[in-house]
């Protein structure tokens, strides 16, 4: 289908299966990934690749040396970021995601720093869980939260395609309503020419 961009980005992650994990899943769903150092394990190190099986070379990771650098570049958009944290009430499936849209995830031990979020902490989001868990795998939270964007995403544009596609119906039926019409008058014309000959 059509290409989303989605923008999936990590700040300061610490356990490399779980960008490995990541990795394979942007890979996979056509999301765009961003790592923001300090990292505490080499981008490039093996179990990264071995986690993200054979999807690494595919991804094309943006790697950001800080989160200074990432905000100077991308600082724009920030009414598009949305911050992924227990810290709030805002279930992540209330939020209206759009195509373009940027979803920070912080390292496992760590969550996203305070100050990034407060740069626009109505757009802080979370995933309902029970009172005897306390968060979810960094990994399987990112799906969660990316494919709920992408369900919006696609069903905004599926909705738009079908309001496109009833409204050419409705113009069509208006043509050929329009074309009996055109029809109806030459005949009722016909009838009234045969019925002056006939006199």
């Amino acid at each position: 289908g059509d290409f989303l961009m989605i923008n999936i980005v990590l700040v300061h992650p610490q356990i490399p299966q779980n960008t490995g994990a990541i990795g394979r899943l942007c890979v996979n769903a056509n999301l765009k990934l961003h790592i923001i150092k300090p990292t505490i394990f080499e981008i490039n190190e093996k179990n990264v690749r071995r986690a993200g099986l054979d999807y690494w070379d595919k991804l094309d990771p943006q790697i950001w040396e800080s989160l200074d650098e990432f905000l100077a570049q991308n600082g724009q958009f920030l009414e598009r970021f949305f911050f992924a944290t227990t810290k709030t009430k805002r279930l992540y499936y209330d939020a209206g995601f759009c195509d373009g849209d940027f979803i920070f995830f912080g390292g496992e031990s760590t969550g996203l720093p305070q100050n990034l979020m407060d740069k626009n902490w109505k757009n802080a989001i979370t995933i309902p869980m029970s009172e005897n868990g306390r968060s979810l795998n960094l990994a399987m939270s990112v799906g969660i939260v990316a494919y709920e964007a992408i369900r919006q995403i696609y069903g905004a544009k599926i909705s738009a395609n079908l309001d496109e596609i009833s409204g050419n119906f409705g113009t069509n039926l208006k043509n050929i309503a329009n074309d009996f019409d055109t029809a109806g008058a030459e005949l009722a014309n016909t009838a009234a020419n045969f019925c002056e000959i006939e006199k």
